[in-house]
């Protein structure tokens, strides 16, 4: 997944290695598991799924940038990384949501 630049300074400066590193040890190969089988998609081939082109990624398990310990860490093909991200994403989206009402509320009273 592309990195945000909002949130590009958590990463350390060596994450391109750390990155590669992970992607090198999947063996090219989606490392999330589900009903206890490891993901068939493959780097740079078709998804076994979607039919989309795979490009491994790398996720943080506790969603947390400067935490790139090795078990922390693993490679997943879009599909799955998405996945695993999903309600974090939500909840992020509905903080920002909050957040944008609570500012046009604050601007609204400014206005009376």
């Amino acid at each position: 997944m592309p990195i945000r630049a909002s949130e590009r300074a958590r990463y350390p400066k060596d994450w391109p290695a750390i990155s590669k590193r992970i992607r090198e040890r999947s063996g090219g190969r989606c490392e999330f598991e589900a009903d206890g089988a490891r993901c068939e998609a493959l780097n740079g081939q078709p998804h076994p799924i979607t039919g989309s082109k795979v490009v491994l990624t790398v996720a943080h398990l506790d969603h947390t940038p400067e935490n790139c310990a090795d078990d922390n860490l693993l490679a997943g093909c879009q599909r799955c990384h998405l996945r695993y991200d999903a309600a974090h994403h939500a909840a992020n989206a509905a903080a920002s949501r909050r957040a944008a009402l609570q500012t046009r509320d604050l601007l609204a009273q400014e206005d009376r």
